[in-house]
């Protein structure tokens, strides 16, 4: 307990140094492959808290290293963010970083640069407290997340060969301790119709008719599929239909539909596919899952497929009964074990490679792509203490 006081005295101590460091943070305005500016900013604050080695992959992921030891443990934050939106929903400048009424404002202070600034603060207290464990503890500031959920630590563990025994996810959880949430997918399903004029439309088969019957049977696929008792129910939904045809004078002879599918437990790519594939049975159609490949800022080109499956860590897991004694230990309270609504990197860290994941940040989710974002500098403090605190338990 002796640790612990120390830990929340130095998280107290460094209370404004955290909320400084996040307010520098939001002002890179750093949209997924536009992360460089934010990522030399947290490189500098990682420099500067004492870390024993900063640098960034060709990917533009920033790792902070502190200690030297055989265990692995790593700390993941993702540092882009979604845009702006309507600036008239805002009552601040989302980018303003300003810390106002016991909160700092901006995009990112919950989604979620504020993860990070609580990190770097956990690093700078474990190297005051000279942290001699024989562990290595890895802090992620890694990119691309908002755009394709998983592909960041697809590199870390595949190109960069960081496989930690467990990864702390600090994207917001109301200080709850999460164990997982859905997975989810993209598919496109595409309608090949036979064009004709349009003045007689029975000489062809319109595309558009056969996508809007399949959008039909799509809505109520979503009302019937299952549940599972802690993550929930899956969803389906269309976020787009595009259709072409040779004129507005014409027959469409294409159409395609695209899904977003939210996956609960038991429910797998290949399950998704095969309740699309049935319902356009007898169609002139087809349906694939996406591939996401872009280029990072730092002009490397890497992707994935589109498929970031469900994760769950069960809950006497050694992982959460490790982040939930020392949760009691330094607050002396219970924590409410819980999961995400939304999705994170963990689809890769847990959901691919298999890799415990504990999720704890500061910030409530709701306020995720949301307008007036901000998040309580209470969270701030309290987070860094349990990262620090985390790494001495382990």
């Amino acid at each position: 307990m002796s640790n612990y006081s120390e830990i929340l005295g130095l998280a107290r101590q460094y209370r404004e140094y955290t909320a400084e460091n996040l307010g520098a943070l939001i002002r890179c305005k750093s949209l997924s492959l536009q992360e460089e500016l934010v990522q030399q900013e947290l490189m500098r604050q990682m420099r500067k808290a004492g870390f024993d080695e900063v640098r960034m992959d060709k990917l533009g992921n920033v790792i902070g290293r502190l200690g030297y030891g055989s265990r692995v443990i790593a700390f993941d934050a993702h540092m882009d963010t979604v845009d702006l939106g309507n600036m008239s929903d805002w009552d601040f400048d989302p980018l303003c970083g300003e810390i106002r009424d016991d909160h700092v404002l901006g995009r990112g202070s919950v989604d979620q640069k504020g993860g990070a600034a609580c990190f770097v603060t956990a690093g700078r207290i474990l190297k005051e407290m000279a942290f001699d464990r024989d562990m290595s503890l890895y802090f992620v500031g890694s990119v691309m997340e908002e755009d394709c959920d998983g592909l960041c630590w697809k590199y870390l563990v595949e190109e960069e060969g960081l496989r930690p025994e467990m990864v702390v996810v600090t994207e917001p959880t109301n200080l709850n301790i999460y164990r997982g949430h859905r997975g989810r997918m993209e598919m496109h399903v595409n309608f090949y119709g036979l064009s004709c004029h349009g003045s007689a439309p029975e000489r062809g088969k319109n595309a558009i008719y056969m996508a809007s019957a399949a959008a039909l049977e799509i809505e109520k696929l979503n009302h019937r599929l299952p549940a599972h008792d802690f993550l929930g129910k899956g969803s389906i939904t269309i976020s787009e239909i595009i259709s072409g045809s040779p004129s507005l004078c014409a027959v469409a002879d294409y159409a395609r539909l695209h899904l977003d599918r939210r996956l609960s437990w038991g429910e797998t790519k290949e399950s998704a596919l095969g309740e699309i594939r049935e319902l356009i049975g007898g169609m002139k159609a087809d349906v694939e899952v996406l591939e996401y490949k872009e280029k990072a800022f730092t002009g490397f080109s890497y992707g994935m497929e589109k498929y970031y499956p469900t994760w769950m860590i069960p809950e006497e897991h050694p992982v959460i009964q490790c982040g939930n004694r020392v949760f009691g230990q330094l607050f002396q309270q219970d924590a409410l074990i819980d999961k995400w609504t939304f999705s994170t990197n963990g689809v890769a860290i847990n959901g691919l490679y298999g890799i415990p994941v504990l999720g704890f940040g500061p910030g409530n989710e709701v306020l995720a792509h949301a307008p007036n974002e901000m998040v309580p500098i209470n969270h701030l403090e309290k987070a860094a203490a349990f990262y620090a605190a985390l790494a001495l338990e382990i």
